[in-house]
């Protein structure tokens, strides 16, 4: 996949509609320090700019493979443009991603990628919906939990709102007997 390609396609689209937007997924991750093999790139976007990007996205002949009011799935034949998955955020929860985001390149572009608490907010409530993605969800929360500075209490509360405080106390129990 020509992640730099697919990358500046849809940004350059967002960002001539003013769509507010964030990277999210294996991109966000590595510039939190998590580097990890992946297939596809993954936006967080307004929920308002759902339909006006998937007649993009299939304009450029990709096929929408799943959509509902919070996720679409996008793929192309093509390898070089692989595949795009989109998460929609409504209000008050995106003004506080977007708000929250900070710039970084990624492929050459200047991009934003949500704080780390917010992608422990997603990788909590993606564990939640599809209990197979654990595994992997929870390495991605012990980096996140275990970066400087992070707000442990913000990202706690996630798992507690979505029923899994259980899963943190594993994480956390995990951190502190690597401390020395």
């Amino acid at each position: 996949m020509d992640f730099a390609k697919v990358l500046d396609t849809v940004s350059r689209f967002l960002d001539e509609h003013g769509y507010r937007y964030v990277l999210v997924g294996a991109f966000a991750l590595a510039a939190h320090g998590l580097s990890r093999a992946t297939q596809d790139v993954d936006f967080a976007i307004e929920a308002r700019a759902q339909p006006d990007l998937v007649s993009f996205l299939e304009s450029l002949g990709y096929e929408t493979i799943y959509r509902s009011e919070g996720y679409s799935n996008h793929a192309h034949a093509l390898p070089a443009l692989g595949r795009v998955d989109v998460i929609y955020v409504g209000e008050p929860t995106g003004t506080k991603l977007f708000k929250g985001a900070t710039t970084v390149t990624v492929s050459g572009k200047a991009v934003r990628v949500p704080r780390p608490e917010h992608l422990a907010a997603m990788k909590v409530l993606a564990m939640k919906n599809d209990p197979m993605r654990t595994f992997q969800e929870m390495a991605d929360l012990q980096h996140i939990l275990a970066l400087p500075g992070i707000d442990a209490e913000e990202i706690r509360g996630y798992f507690e709102r979505h029923g899994l405080s259980e899963k943190y106390d594993e994480i956390r129990r995990i951190l502190d007997s690597a401390q020395p």
